[in-house]
């Protein structure tokens, strides 16, 4: 919708409002009487908890002698509750779940008070970012709980709260958290002036943000990391990251972002920190498995025989005695059963798709072998590095990874090692031109910063964690102060 339409939507009168709600068959417009006066109700029927419009609303106002707004708000037990004069604030109102109350059924005034209908989802256990230690709550799609959690969590009177209204249909409420004493402010207008710049009808989850406020909509590569976890956000915002909570999403965006931490589960700070940094380690040694051995097994067996040692040379040509296609069909045949195979355990229900994913694998995969039509060995590596790809913990960069492959099994057919050292260096040259909220998202490697290597390809003990990420350009340096080794002494210790 263009901004002209938005600006003419915004210009609705009272009335009109009124009258455009009144097509709608869930559209309620009652006539009560109390002691004094006649008042005329207004609201949803489907948004509007029917309870609370009895008890809290009707009968107190029936009750008594009712002449203004302002006896209408002693005699109301709500919160809630205000004066309206304009067609968007009607509008907002109804739709949000409160009742109009007018004393006159023409007048261009009336009060507003709330009474939604709880329709919420209960708080469960996160289903894409799940662990084993540490909480187990997840966001849900309502906004106010999903604040709820994260305050919980960061009991500070300097966690800010900016709401937004984006989406000229939908008017979506969108709300930006930040830390106001640690975050950069421009790291915080930032995101508000990307926000406030969405120019769409409909917002309906995270993602559509998403995609409006990232730096490159061109890239592959995720720019800002997305997380059900109420416990990720509240770590971060500590860190001087700018978080984004949509209404109806279960999902906060969080800003600006590094690639390493694509590749960091936030259980790793509940692990002993060797543990956590091997676990690492091998996160990031699958993504690269993931995304070269294909690709270097088409290139050496079409180009570079030579490196092959001599042992496995003749493993390899009795794997492909009798298979008809060069190693690029075969690899691109099975490549796509992989894909198939993981869209149809995504898509089906959660039983059947398990299901689905290991006796597919297993009967594509050995048919394929019997019929001649791929080798067992390329059959292993590809399936090791679908197995691979699946260690990553956030969820945008995996598809990421599953979609690079491609192209490098296209060039590895052309060119060889030669080409995959090229298309390498081409993604290498594009992540150091990405930027996160305007931060380097290659960082620390580039610009080299030694501080910030200590939660990047390692997870350094806490105490070492002293400093914020020098990427987020902080105004609290110091997480802590940093304190000068001395020797502990046991108890059974002499103290003189």
């Amino acid at each position: 919708m263009s901004k002209g339409n938005q600006e003419q939507q915004k210009q609705k009168s009272f009335i009109e409002v009124l009258t455009l709600c009144q097509d709608s068959d869930d559209f309620v417009v009652d006539e009560i009487a109390s002691i004094e006066q006649t008042f005329y109700i207004s609201f949803f029927d489907t948004l509007v908890d029917n309870k609370v419009l009895q008890e809290l609303m009707i009968q107190p106002l029936q009750s008594d002698a009712i002449y203004s707004f302002e006896d209408m708000k002693k005699n109301l037990p709500l919160d809630e509750i205000k004066v309206v004069s304009t067609g968007p604030e009607v509008e907002d109102g109804l739709h949000r779940g409160q009742v109009l109350i007018q004393l006159d059924k023409g007048s261009p005034y009336g009060l507003l008070a709330s009474a939604p209908k709880d329709q919420n989802r209960s708080i469960a256990t996160p289903e894409i970012e799940y662990n084993v230690i540490g909480p187990k709550e997840g966001f849900v799609e309502n906004l106010s709980v999903n604040i709820n959690l994260v305050r919980r969590r960061l009991i500070s009177s300097t966690l800010s709260i900016k709401k937004l209204k984006v989406g000229s249909i939908s008017n979506t409420e969108v709300a930006v958290l930040y830390l106001s004493d640690i975050a950069s402010d421009e790291n915080v207008q930032t995101m508000i002036q990307r926000i406030k710049a969405i120019d769409y009808d409909e917002i309906s989850d995270s993602s559509y943000v998403y995609q409006f406020i990232e730096d490159n909509k061109n890239s592959p590569f995720p720019q800002m990391i997305d997380t059900e976890r109420p416990d990720r956000v509240a770590a971060q915002l500590t860190e001087g990251k700018v978080a984004v909570l949509v209404d109806g999403s279960p999902s906060a965006i969080t800003a600006p972002t590094t690639i390493i931490e694509f590749f960091a589960s936030f259980e790793d700070y509940y692990l002993s920190w060797h543990i956590a940094t091997i676990f690492r380690l091998i996160r990031l040694f699958a993504v690269i498995f993931s995304v070269l051995s294909t690709p270097l097994y088409v290139a050496v067996i079409t180009y570079h025989t030579e490196l092959i040692p001599q042992d496995l040379m003749a493993t390899l040509v009795i794997s492909r005695a009798i298979i008809p296609f060069p190693p690029i069909i075969e690899a691109i045949f099975l490549e796509l059963t992989i894909e198939l195979l993981r869209e149809a355990g995504a898509r089906l229900p959660t039983k059947v798709g398990q299901t689905i994913g290991i006796v597919g694998g297993i009967v594509i995969g050995t048919a394929a072998v019997e019929a001649g039509l791929t080798s067992n060995v390329l059959l292993i590596i590809v399936a090791l590095a679908a197995l691979a790809s699946f260690t990553t913990p956030v969820y945008r960069i995996g598809n990421t990874i599953r979609l690079i492959r491609f192209p490098f099994l296209f060039i590895a057919q052309l060119w060889g090692i030669i080409g995959i050292a090229l298309l390498s260096t081409f993604f290498i040259i594009h992540l150091i031109t990405l930027t996160s909220l305007g931060r380097p998202y290659l960082e620390p490697l580039y610009p080299f910063r030694f501080r910030d290597l200590r939660d990047a390809f390692f997870r350094l003990p806490f105490n070492m964690q002293y400093e914020r990420p020098e990427l987020m350009q902080t105004k609290k340096q110091y997480r802590f102060k940093k304190k000068e080794g001395k020797e502990i002494r046991d108890i059974d210790h002499d103290i003189n």
